[in-house]
C-alpha cells in the first residue's frame, strides 16, 4: 500500500495557548506552523478546532474534548528533573500524580489545555539500569520488568 507513518493530530480551541503549553511544559519545538495547523517535534500536530470540524463536515459543537480515550506518550531523558520542572507549570493539570507501573516504569499523565492526555514516562532503559544499579542482575531485571532476558540485555547496554 505504500503508507508512511504519520503521527497524532489534536484539535485545539486556541492554537496560541496550545503551542505555548507544548513548548513550555514539554519542551517541544514547532517544525512547521501553517496557521491553522502546526507540526511539533515528537510527532504531534495541532489543528484549529474550526478547520478540524470543517475537514469532518461537522460543526464545532460536534467535536468533544476530554474523552480520556487516548494519549500522546513521551519519554523524559531525566524523569526526576521533568517532575521538578513540572511544578513550575501550574497550567499543567495532572490526570494523576506520578506513579510507578507494575513493571517499574515511573510515569505522570497530564492534560493539555483542551484535556488531551499527555503521558511522560521514564525510559525503559533508565528503568532497567535503575534496577541493575539497585542490585539486580540481568535475569532479575527481566523478571522485575516482566520482559525477556534478551530485551533486558538490550536495555542494559
Amino acid at each position: 500500500m505504500g503508507l508512511k507513518a504519520g503521527g497524532p493530530l489534536f484539535a485545539v480551541r486556541d492554537m496560541k495557548m496550545s503551542l505555548a503549553f507544548y513548548q513550555a511544559v514539554l519542551g517541544l519545538e514547532v517544525i512547521n506552523d501553517f496557521g491553522a495547523n502546526a507540526v511539533l517535534t515528537g510527532g504531534l500536530s495541532l489543528q484549529t478546532l474550526d478547520t478540524w470540524a470543517s475537514f469532518l463536515d461537522k460543526s464545532t459543537g460536534n467535536i468533544h474534548f476530554g474523552g480520556n480515550d487516548a494519549e500522546m506518550y513521551y519519554e523524559a531523558d531525566d524523569f526526576d528533573t521533568f517532575l521538578t520542572d513540572l511544578k513550575d507549570h501550574p497550567e499543567a493539570e495532572l490526570v494523576h500524580p506520578p506513579l510507578e507501573h507494575r513493571w517499574g516504569q515511573r510515569v505522570v499523565r497530564l492534560y493539555d489545555p483542551d484535556h488531551h492526555i499527555i503521558e511522560v514516562g521514564e525510559s525503559l532503559e533508565k528503568v532497567a539500569k535503575r534496577f541493575r544499579d539497585g542490585g539486580l542482575n540481568e535475569e532479575g531485571v527481566a523478571r522485575r520488568m516482566d520482559i525477556s532476558l534478551e530485551y533486558a540485555r538490550k536495555l542494559l547496554k
